[in-house]
């Protein structure tokens, strides 16, 4: 039974409707690839995690990029996150995120590369 039906044209040829955690995997890396307020109208929606990739790794910078994963994570009304681990890499910055989906009992650990040269996230 389908329960999110959206629309997606990133790498799609021809059938453009995604669904379930599809639709909620391509939401949420669009909400990882849009710096905060950069969307118009909607100031709120995206994230600092670019402005932190260039910032030596400490404790504290580990602590405000989970809080930051935590409010992106958050302004989805479709999942729970129930981990986050933060690993730094040569190019970029490596995140794995366990979620939930809600009414459900399907989980998913999700790993997602911010990669500081192209200035994109994506999943790996």
């Amino acid at each position: 039974m389908t329960t999110f039906i959206g629309f997606n044209t990133i790498n799609q040829n021809k059938k453009f409707t995604l669904t379930d955690f599809a639709l909620i995997q391509r939401d949420l890396l669009n909400a990882f690839n849009i710096r905060q307020g950069e969307l118009p109208g909607r100031p709120g929606y995206g994230t600092v995690i670019w402005d932190f990739l260039f910032e030596n790794q400490l404790e504290q910078l580990q602590q405000d990029i989970r809080a930051e994963i935590q409010r992106v994570c958050g302004g989805d009304p479709r999942i729970l996150l129930s981990d986050i681990q933060v690993f730094p890499q040569l190019n970029g910055m490596m995140i794995q995120i366990a979620i939930t989906i809600v009414n459900t009992t399907n989980a998913e650990i999700l790993s997602i590369f911010f990669d500081q040269q192209q200035r994109n996230a994506s999943y790996v």
